[in-house]
């Protein structure tokens, strides 16, 4: 007697998946610009995954038009469902909140590496980003970052047009006035943090006080697991150079790298191999000194940054 075997539903799952595959670093960019954290992030795309191959009963690409909107709207209200559980989880955090940076591979990674995970905005954006509501987020990040049009963001987040269109307006009224448009070219950036670094690392006060500007505010996110680390925000250029050059609790191996982080030029601290810190500056629109000092040191936000190689 034949074998008797029953139709394969392997082949929709396959399609499906290849589908969300080839999406997958799309939605990557922008949830984590609606979050900023990576592990979050990872757990939005998992529970968007799962939306994504429950539908239709194991056949996902039944009845989709367009399976980029498709899956771009089920992550997006995934997002948002998220922020609750993000905001909980703040209100129990120890000192200064900073997002969770995205760390490139190497020096050798420039602008034009993964597109549209370095479409991510700055770090020094996203902590801007954090007053928004989680709605004026999702349009800001949806239409000033991926250049989706407001018809679209209303289905997306199912919201008319028109209240699509206040929600930006307030947006981009609070994002321009904390934070006007500019960007530092990438050279100036770099030869900035290299001399940031050189004179914190020698421990050089002049050289930091050449560097820094006169209202320089220092933000430094360590969760409590890490000292030197202020619980607020620390202003003014004397007292910002005198707790960058206190060496206290620092590495015992220091080894400082340049990398892109959020697709700017940086540093990364490590401790022999393993990440110790993430420093992100911020210029003035000169480009000479430094306004903002962002340092990441919670050892849990470090978790995806690539060791340092041998």
């Amino acid at each position: 007697m034949s074998e008797i075997t029953a139709p394969s539903t392997d082949a929709p799952i396959d399609e499906a998946t290849g589908v969300f595959v080839d999406h997958r670093e799309l939605l990557f960019g922008v949830v984590y610009n609606m979050l900023g954290s990576v592990a979050d992030t990872e757990d939005v795309l998992q529970e968007t995954w799962l939306s994504w191959t429950a539908r239709g009963g194991g056949a996902p690409l039944a009845g989709v038009d367009n399976p980029r909107a498709y899956l771009v709207r089920v992550a997006v209200n995934h997002a948002l469902r998220r922020r609750a559980t993000i905001s909980r989880r703040r209100e129990t955090y120890v000192g200064q909140w900073l997002p969770e940076p995205l760390v490139a591979e190497g020096e050798a990674e420039t602008a034009e590496g993964p597109a549209l995970r370095s479409e991510s905005v700055s770090l020094a954006m996203l902590v801007v980003l954090e007053s928004l509501t989680p709605l004026e987020r999702a349009v800001f990040v949806l239409g000033e970052v991926f250049g989706y049009p407001h018809a679209e963001i209303a289905e997306v987040i199912d919201r008319s047009p028109a209240a699509v269109r206040q929600l930006a307006h307030r947006a981009r009224e609070h994002v321009h006035a904390r934070r006007p448009r500019y960007d530092a070219h990438p050279r100036v950036r770099r030869e900035a943090t290299e001399r940031f670094v050189r004179a914190a690392l020698g421990g050089d006060i002049a050289a930091l006080m050449e560097v820094l500007a006169p209202d320089v505010t220092a933000w430094t996110d360590a969760g409590g697991k890490r000292k030197p680390a202020s619980l607020r925000p620390v202003h003014g250029r004397d007292k910002v150079a005198r707790l960058l050059t206190s060496g206290r609790g620092g590495p015992r191996n220091p080894v400082w790298r340049y990398r892109r982080v959020n697709g700017d030029d940086a540093a990364v601290l490590f401790d022999g191999d393993a990440p110790f810190a993430v420093l992100v500056l911020d210029l003035t629109p000169e480009g000479d000194r430094v306004r903002g000092i962002y340092v990441v040191a919670n050892p849990d936000k470090l978790a995806h940054v690539p060791k340092e190689e041998a």
